[in-house]
């Protein structure tokens, strides 16, 4: 092998060296930074479900127990309403006699 050959071959081997280097440190880095992201999901995950989950539980718990009081009150608020319109017309009734019974006091006088 002549000269120029080895040199070359030498700094290939070198710049590859390098570049070996360089992509061990790439990898060592991102191998830390998807630890840290792992660990970070493993606590986003614990907190989804220990308080999130529960949190969601305890509002749909309480919107079933407020569901079952506002049905309770509507059916109230009808019941109320039927008696209200009853009565609306029994007054209406009365009204209706007691014109009656005035005319019929007047027309006698």
């Amino acid at each position: 092998m002549d000269d120029k050959t080895f040199e070359l071959i030498e700094k290939m081997y070198s710049e590859f060296t390098g570049f070996r280097k360089d992509m061990n440190e790439f990898r060592n880095e991102t191998n830390t930074r998807l630890d840290k992201i792992e660990s970070k999901q493993a606590k986003v995950e614990i907190i989804i479900e220990h308080d999130i989950k529960n949190s969601l539980q305890s509002l749909h718990d309480g919107m079933a127990g407020n569901t079952a009081t506002l049905k309770e009150h509507s059916e109230r608020l009808n019941a109320i309403e039927n008696k209200v319109d009853y009565i609306a017309m029994a007054v209406t009734s009365q009204d209706k006699r007691l014109k009656v019974v005035e005319s019929s006091g007047k027309k006698a006088k």
